[in-house]
């Protein structure tokens, strides 16, 4: 199982969403939500120009590996695209570290997705959670609040979800904001995601 694979079947077992389903280019996972009905994920922009033109519904979804010079020549003015994104993989161990006062750390779930939450008394500080598919990790919706970054948090974070997950190989799709954070834990970038909807409303 190949790295985009690995991610999109846990992705869609941590967001409870139906199980991806394969395509020539990719994988197609039926979302169903509002704004967000289905995803594409493409393997290479060769295959962007053909979904561009013949899926852009809205609420549809495209994620693609690859150059982002390369998959926004090939959309249409119907799709809007995001920020480029990281696939992300690592083999650990995760490097273990300890929680900072005045921070608790709780741990829920009984797999295959667990959740971690740090917490300073009563407010929520930092979270994440984290889904096995098929002995791969997954990790999903990491995140900090802003008050308290800089404090480590998101290293006690992952840390925590990697060990709940059994420690095994992980894969995850980072923001340009977290790539640096798991750089420094030993993760390497696999591809380049460019990201691009058709909003809701759109047509």
């Amino acid at each position: 199982m190949d790295t985009l694979e690995a991610w999109v079947r846990g992705w869609a077992v941590s967001r409870a969403a139906p199980a991806p389903v394969a395509e020539v280019d990719g994988y197609r996972v039926d979302v169903g939500l509002p704004g967000h009905r289905v995803r594409y994920l493409l393997r290479s922009p060769s295959a962007v120009s053909a979904r561009a033109r013949t899926v852009a519904a809205p609420g549809t979804w495209l994620k693609t590996c690859g150059s982002r010079s390369s998959v926004l020549a090939s959309l249409t003015p119907a799709w809007t695209p995001g920020e480029t994104e990281y696939l992300m993989a690592f083999d650990g161990p995760m490097p273990p570290v300890s929680v900072p006062e005045p921070y608790s750390v709780t741990v829920t779930g009984e797999g295959p997705v667990w959740a971690v939450l740090v917490s300073s008394g009563a407010a929520p500080a930092a979270r994440g959670q984290v889904a096995v598919a098929e002995g791969v990790a997954v990790f999903d919706k990491i995140e900090t609040e802003p008050e308290h970054r800089r404090r480590g948090l998101g290293r006690v974070v992952m840390h925590r979800l990697a060990v709940a997950a059994g420690a095994g190989p992980g894969v995850l799709l980072a923001s340009a904001a977290g790539r640096g954070l798991y750089t420094s834990l030993g993760w390497r970038v696999v591809s380049d995601v460019v990201p691009a909807h058709v909003p809701e409303g759109a047509g």
